[in-house]
């Protein structure tokens, strides 16, 4: 998947599929498109929509409709909201959608159903800075509750319940951001 703010680089990555740069791609890349402000959303959604096709650019997307989900929850006006980001995507870029709304809805029933209380989102979203807005904005997502969950809940979720995303594991990704090989 190519966007045309990031230069390719010159020589192929020696790294897992998930570093550290595709978190950060994947964030920058949601926290565009996601931009009631945003120009080419349109496009942004239409290339995840091709790579979804491609085996090299599926996590990539998974992780950018993640993130994009993410900062929809949120309900913050500069961001388009889940509906209007739903409206927008291709067939393969839907059924990913709404996979992963599946899946976060199962780790906040299973947070709810083992008694762990959730934290509200209010101070995630006070937070100022730019850079870690990005960061946290994307990594965690509002409940209709105004509760918040996180990456490392569906880390642990994943733990416990054996449960992943068709084709994409937080965990696996999380442990190949480590350097660690998952199981």
């Amino acid at each position: 998947m190519r966007f045309p703010w990031r230069r390719r680089p010159t020589a192929p990555p020696a790294a897992p599929a998930d570093t550290d740069d595709d978190l950060q791609l994947a964030r920058q890349v949601a926290y565009r498109a996601a931009r009631r402000d945003h120009p080419s959303t349109v496009e942004i959604l239409a290339l995840g929509e091709e790579a979804l096709a491609d085996e090299n650019g599926y996590a990539l997307t998974v992780r950018v409709l993640e993130n994009l989900q993410n900062l929809a929850s949120h309900g913050l006006d500069e961001f388009r909201s889940p509906e209007d980001i739903r409206r927008l995507l291709g067939p393969r870029s839907a059924i990913c959608w709404d996979s992963l709304t599946g899946f976060w809805n199962d780790v906040a029933d299973w947070r709810r159903h083992n008694g762990v209380p959730m934290e509200s989102s209010a101070p995630l979203l006070a937070v100022e800075n730019e850079e870690l807005r990005l960061l946290l904005w994307t990594s965690n997502r509002t409940l209709p509750t105004g509760e918040k969950l996180g990456i490392a809940d569906a880390v642990r979720y994943e733990k416990a319940v054996g449960a992943s995303l068709p084709g994409y594991s937080h965990l696996a990704a999380a442990l190949g951001v480590a350097g660690k090989s998952g199981s």
